[in-house]
């Protein structure tokens, strides 16, 4: 892992940022798999496609809104 990413992490989960747009942001990042059809939403679609453009400016859309998945 580098500082770009834990930084990234960091500002978004200070922001209170959407839980599934962070772990698609990360996922996006390491280049995991996606998730299951399911299992996915569009906070975790958003955040996989700028984790994988390495790209942290758009998660301030997310922030403050909860995971439909949550709780």
């Amino acid at each position: 892992m580098n500082e770009e990413y834990y930084a990234a992490i960091d500002k978004m989960e200070k922001a209170n940022v959407s839980r599934d747009y962070v772990v698609g942001w990360a996922s996006g990042y390491l280049q995991n798999p996606k998730r299951e059809e399911q299992r996915v939403n569009e906070a975790y679609e958003a955040g996989y496609t700028d984790g994988e453009s390495r790209n942290d400016e758009n998660f301030n859309t997310w922030a403050g809104k909860q995971s439909p998945t949550s709780g």
